[in-house]
């Protein structure tokens, strides 16, 4: 990954040679970090990313998310069009993935180290990934044994990019009477979070659906010999892989 020069918190030089204008060395602020995170968050679940989606996305208004977009665009980090959306270049992604690995691995450090429940760490670590140094980056990596997932389930990107894949299969879209294994909880919703986990659902988890009401509705689901009822919020925020017949 590139590395950051210590010009200042919060701002880094983009180090490939050939995407500035000449005698321009483009800085990264903490927004545009923000924005590319977006970006590849949605452009990994959705494809290409509208204008207004983003904005949505980081509760900013839509005319300042199109001005920093066409900022970006400038910069090389996006690739943009008026009605065509979005899309991370590959120098864009670069940046987006060395955030998310802070994050993460911030949030795995303090679950693991410093006894943050899960619910809370996605908070503090949206505080604390850009001001991240290489070397704090490296002793956290060590200090954890080299994590592959954070306590959720998300991947952590390696330092060279590379970033596993997450199940795409929903828990509201698992079969009857079919056994998985949790893969992944979303930490968007802090509450929520805090609710699954009360209940055991959380990565390497068992569970199974035993009802299914018609479309948007609860289902019931069997985790840890128990029988709980989900709405279809909380299904919507798990996903669930390695399924097998009980």
């Amino acid at each position: 990954m590139h590395r950051r020069e210590h010009s200042g918190i919060g701002d880094r030089v983009r180090p490939e040679a050939g995407e500035a204008a000449p005698g321009e060395t483009p800085r990264i602020t903490q927004a545009m970090e923000d924005y590319l995170k977006s970006v590849y968050r949605l452009q990994t679940a959705d494809g290409s990313v509208s204008t207004q989606r983003l904005a949505e996305d980081l509760r900013i208004s839509g005319p300042s998310v199109t001005n920093m977009v066409k900022r970006l665009h400038d910069l090389c980090l996006v690739e943009y069009a008026p009605y065509h959306g979005v899309r991370l270049t590959p120098s864009g992604q670069k940046i987006a993935l060395e955030v998310i690995r802070h994050h993460r691995l911030l949030e795995l450090y303090l679950a693991q180290t410093l006894g943050y429940q899960w619910d809370e760490v996605h908070a503090e670590a949206e505080r604390l990934e850009h001001h991240v140094s290489d070397e704090l980056e490296e002793r956290m990596d060590s200090a954890l044994g080299h994590p592959t997932r954070d306590p959720h389930g998300d991947p952590i990107p390696s330092r060279d990019g590379e970033i596993a894949a997450v199940s795409p299969t929903l828990l509201l879209d698992l079969p009857l009477h079919r056994t998985a294994v949790v893969a992944r909880v979303s930490d968007r919703d802090a509450e929520l979070l805090r609710y699954l986990g009360e209940l055991g659902v959380r990565p390497g988890s068992t569970i199974v659906v035993v009802v299914r009401s018609t479309s948007g509705g609860p289902l019931k689901a069997r985790i840890a010999g128990k029988t709980y009822e989900l709405s279809y919020r909380m299904a919507a925020a798990v996903h669930v892989g390695s399924s097998q017949v009980p």
